[in-house]
């Protein structure tokens, strides 16, 4: 299968149940992260701002996957993530059953913004 060169491609390419999903996943990103730009990334959909990517977000056969979970982000939503499964590595494991959790995806999105956010530069005295 060639690769998918926009987030539309990649998501019509997934399996049915998994496309609804993740288009669900894609209009969260998209509401929380409303200045982003949608791109393709190593092969997965991402948002980039400030130059940066934001996050990254991907399906599997089981379940969908949230990029990166940084140690701070681990932190902050340590209660909400003890629900889920994490890869240890920077990954959030998100299974197609059940309820999705759009507020978690959302909140995520914007507390990965601030991460990437350009810190002001400091001046000297």
């Amino acid at each position: 299968m060639p690769k998918a060169k926009t987030v539309a491609e990649y998501l019509a390419a997934q399996p049915p149940a998994a496309r609804k999903v993740l288009k669900e996943v894609r209009a969260a990103l998209k509401k929380a992260l409303p200045k982003a730009d949608e791109v393709i990334s190593y092969s997965i959909p991402a948002f980039r701002q400030h130059d940066r990517i934001v996050i990254y977000f991907a399906g599997w056969r089981d379940h969908f996957s949230v990029y990166p979970v940084s140690r701070a982000a681990e932190a902050a939503f340590a209660k909400e993530l003890a629900k889920l499964e994490t890869s240890g590595r920077g990954t959030l494991r998100i299974p197609y059953e059940g309820k999705l959790p759009v507020k978690l995806i959302s909140a995520f999105a914007k507390f990965r913004l601030k991460e990437v956010e350009p810190k002001p530069k400091k001046t000297k005295r």
